[in-house]
């Protein structure tokens, strides 16, 4: 048996049969294998194989099973959350304070891992399980051909007739030739020997939901269809594809790729890792800041206390507690609540799943959306535009005809349902029937066209590309009527015209087909009454009537999502893999801006491009059409690489590559269970504004975390700035390390309050990403602001206390720069956590962090004189010392104010400001 022809795809689009004899067209191009070819190569023939061959060929390929992706345990899913960069600087923290006895800090950072690592587990885990409950059934049988005895044919002479029989779909082999009916499930991969008007649905394999007609081929060359899609692989008449579904008609055909090997089990393996999202890029420029920092810190003060006050080791504890003050220990936690908490309203409210985490930030991130035309910005059917004689102006006798040929070809062809196009051609026709019942479809009842009545049909064949409708009209009772519908060359072809005029309709249908439309000939002949059967010889000589165009439903939403998403600083980019002049004109009727001159780039183009250049064009271009599964990835994956937060929506196998090369992978949650396994978020249905309400949740989520790092970074900067001033100019320490540890966490606790905050509307203008850069700035202008408040609190002190700073007013000391260092993080917590245009967040009841702002400027104040304070080493402070705070603070407020207006200023209208 020849091997080269069983392995399906090795990699992600490689085609899943392989040509054994490697013929080759003229223009260099390998050519598709006739069916024979196919046979001899798998070592089978038309009758299938025998029992024992079969046996001998599960031993070696195995069975008919696709890859199962098994979903991560909590325990696992836990575990995974430790290697977060954040937790991991906190344990590192955690460690030192072990190491020098400092073990309430050591407690603390512990309980806040393991609280982040518990909230993120958690939800990841409940994501998880939602996901579980959404997967498919696969097929169960198949009826297969086997043969009892060991004789070989590939032609299938001398052999014992075979035997249908059904058999577990696994245990089906690569040469077995199998059965399809209307409702089958295809099992494996498969190439088609016979077939009689086979439709299939491959919905789950390219997120297209019209049926594509299937026959068997054996000569190499364009395979004809009405409107061609460009669907690489799939778009093959020839090749049925597991996880794809008969719609009508049957076929037999021959198992060329099972279990791992086919398109569909390619698929299911899990691909290679993910390149780092704008989460992770965000989290690991910013820990690095921090490690820097950190790591920093201990040494400065160790080296400063023994240089200027002789202190040696006793200062670690000091010195530790001051690194620990830097760190946002509660960053985790206010991450993973933000996130859990925006992915849960998502879940309730709009029926969005976040499975990752991180993915609802991405999201907030994202400024390019990659988008299929079909089921996003337009439905999954065609809708009339117009019907217009040979001259192109309109008629209506045209539509007529049309409609007659789709009635009756529905009604005598004895088909299931009218096509796409014939139900958009029945429903814009206006000739009501005998009866407007529920006899037929729109405009018509169970009589169809008044007064016709139906002889014979043809109906459509992908190879003809048309279908015919013969009828007696009213008055015409010796004649016979063929209403001719289809292709416009085809039906050109067989109509009375000269070859001026024949070329001048079809430059006139190239035309329109440029500007979006999709266009059917239709044409007739009157020919003597007969009982003899019609055939399609008889579709000669007509009379060429027009054109009946067609046009995509536009989605009723996507106009206003479109416009939405537009003021938020997202950028809309079409991936089609249709004709460039349909994708246009979708854009167009939704008022989608196409760049320079409407340019359109095509597959062609993308392939003569290198990365960089791909990068170039894919800034000033909005649609690329003709595009396959590789196309799309490789667009995605540059458009990444230049800079941007990409989101892709995707619902076929066929967009599994660029959805693994996207920030983050959306699709439907109707789509296939393997697209929506690889998927980062799933949405209820494929519709704009769901991811509209998907987009603005991860704003909320990632606008509240990057207010969280504003203020506790520029804070905590600002502190231990001036911890390391006081700590050379005092005598004693500043603060003592059990001070610094109580006002650690009562600024942690008010601070959790972010995770529940509501931002302005500001949040949702425009994309939200960590930058390490901006975010060293901004927390470097805003701690010096803080540490000159702190270091005025010098002044004061002294003046309060009348006396000068030494030994003997220390624990004064300790008191006041507590009491300032609490209520200046609390003016912070409301003067930075919102814009000053916005007026500060608005009026109405007071949210979260104002109560928490609140809370923590009580505790400042009311704490000295409480009886902890003398336990924590903090005596009451003396009433002028809080009429001159009020000072420093109300100068502090003002600073703060103008110095945030100025940044906005600065940075209005870029994206990824903090």
């Amino acid at each position: 048996m020849s091997e080269s022809v069983v392995p399906g795809p090795a990699a992600w689009g490689a085609p899943a049969v392989t040509d054994p004899a490697g013929h080759r067209d003229p223009e260099g191009r390998t050519a598709p294998p006739t069916s024979l070819q196919v046979l001899r190569g798998l070592g089978s023939g038309p009758r299938g194989l025998t029992e024992a061959e079969a046996e001998e060929r599960l031993i070696r390929y195995g069975e008919n099973a696709v890859p199962e992706w098994s979903t991560p345990s909590w325990p696992r899913l836990f575990v995974r959350s430790l290697r977060d960069p954040f937790t991991a600087v906190l344990l590192c923290l955690g460690l030192v304070s072990a190491t020098v006895a400092a073990w309430g800090t050591a407690l603390v950072i512990l309980l806040l891992v393991a609280v982040s690592c518990l909230l993120r587990s958690s939800g990841e885990h409940r994501a998880d399980r939602s996901m579980a409950a959404l997967r498919d059934l696969v097929a169960t049988t198949a009826t297969v051909l086997r043969r009892t005895d060991n004789a070989t044919n590939a032609t299938g002479a001398d052999s014992p007739r075979p035997v249908p029989r059904e058999i577990p779909v696994d245990q089906l082999v690569p040469g077995d030739v199998i059965r399809l009916g209307p409702g089958d499930l295809v099992p494996a991969d498969v190439r088609l020997l016979r077939a009689s008007g086979l439709t299939v649905h491959q919905a789950p394999l390219t997120g297209e939901s019209a049926p594509v007609a299937k026959y068997a081929v054996d000569a190499p060359g364009k395979h004809p269809g009405m409107f061609g899609g460009h669907l690489g692989v799939f778009g093959e008449p020839q090749l049925c594809f597991q996880g794809s579904s008969v719609a009508s008609g049957s076929g037999t055909a021959v198992v060329v790729a099972t279990g791992g090997r086919t398109r569909w089990g390619a698929a299911r393996s899990r691909p290679g890792r993910r390149p780092a999202s704008a989460f992770d890029r965000s989290v690991h420029g910013i820990s690095w800041v921090l490690i820097r920092f950190m790591l920093l810190t201990p040494p400065l003060v160790l080296m400063a206390n023994a240089a200027l006050r002789g202190r040696g080791l006793e200062t670690l504890p000091f010195a530790v507690a001051v690194a620990v003050g830097l760190t946002p220990e509660m960053l985790p936690v206010i991450v993973t609540t933000a996130l859990a908490r925006g992915a849960s309203l998502l879940a309730r409210d709009h029926s969005v799943i976040v499975k990752r985490l991180p993915a609802l930030h991405d999201l907030g991130a994202v400024d390019v959306l990659f988008l299929d035309k079909t089921g996003t910005l337009t439905q999954d059917r065609p809708v009339l535009d117009r019907a217009t004689d040979p001259r192109g102006a309109p008629d209506p006798e045209v539509l007529h005809w049309a409609a007659v040929n789709a009635w009756w070809t529905l009604q005598l062809a004895d088909l299931p349902a009218p096509d796409a196009l014939d139900e958009a051609i029945l429903d814009a026709a206006e000739m009501p029937g005998e009866d407007s019942g529920e006899g037929g479809p729109a405009g018509y009842g169970e009589g169809g066209p008044a007064g016709y009545e139906g002889v014979a049909a043809l109906p459509f064949d992908p190879v003809r590309r048309l279908s015919t409708a013969v009828v007696r009209r009213p008055g015409r009772l010796g004649t016979h009527t063929l209403v001719v519908k289809g292709a416009v060359a085809d039906v050109l072809q067989r109509c009375v015209l000269d070859d001026d005029e024949r070329a001048r309709l079809t430059a006139l249908a190239a035309r329109e087909a440029d500007r979006g439309l999709r266009l059917l000939a239709v044409a007739t002949a009157d020919r003597p009454a007969r009982r003899r059967d019609y055939t399609p010889a008889d579709e000669r000589g007509l009379d060429f009537r027009g054109f009946v165009a067609l046009r995509d439903a536009l989605a009723p939403t996507a106009a206003d999502a479109l416009e939405v998403f537009a003021a938020r600083g997202v950028t809309v980019k079409i991936l089609t893999g249709d004709h460039p002049g349909t994708a246009v004109r979708a854009c167009q009727d939704l008022g989608v801006p196409l760049g320079p001159p409407g340019e359109v780039v095509t597959a062609d183009h993308v392939d003569a491009l290198t990365d960089a250049e791909l990068a170039e064009v894919a800034r000033r271009t909005t649609v690329f059409a003709r595009c396959t599964p590789e196309h799309k990835a490789r667009i995605v994956a540059a458009v990444r690489a230049d800079g941007h937060t990409t989101g892709f929506l995707g619902d076929g196998v066929n967009d599994l590559p660029a959805l693994h090369a996207a920030d983050v992978g959306i699709c439907p949650r109707d789509a296939v269970d393997v697209v929506r396994e690889c998927s980062d978020v799933v949405l209820a249905k494929k519709d704009l504004t769901a991811i509209d309400h998907a987009i603005s949740a991860g704003r909320h989520s990632s606008g509240n975390i990057a207010t969280y790092l504003r203020i506790t970074l520029s804070s905590n900067l600002g502190n231990v700035i001036a911890m390391l001033v006081a700590g050379l100019l005092l005598p004693f320490l500043p603060m003592l390390p059990a001070q610094v540890l109580v006002q650690n966490l009562c600024f942690d606790a008010a601070q959790l309050a972010f995770a529940y905050d509501r931002p302005g509307p500001e949040a949702l203008r425009r994309p939200t990403e960590l930058r390490s850069r901006a975010f060293l700035r901004f927390i470097t202008g805003f701690g010096l602001i803080n540490a000159t408040a702190d270091l005025a609190t010098f002044a004061v002190l002294a003046l309060a206390l009348r006396t000068a700073v030494d030994e003997s007013s220390q624990a004064s000391f300790h008191a006041g720069w507590f009491t300032e260092n609490l209520l200046t993080q609390a003016l912070v917590m409301l003067l930075l956590r919102t814009s000053v245009r916005s007026g500060g967040g608005g009026r109405g009841a007071p949210g979260p962090v104002r109560w928490a702002a609140a809370g923590l400027a009580a505790t400042g104040l009311l704490l000295p004189l409480s009886p902890l304070g003398p336990a924590l080493g903090m005596p009451p402070l003396p009433a002028l010392y809080y009429l001159l705070l009020a000072a420093v603070l109300a100068l502090y407020a003002v600073g703060l104010t103008v110095a945030r207006g100025r940044h906005e200023r600065r940075h209005e209208g870029r994206p990824g400001q903090p």
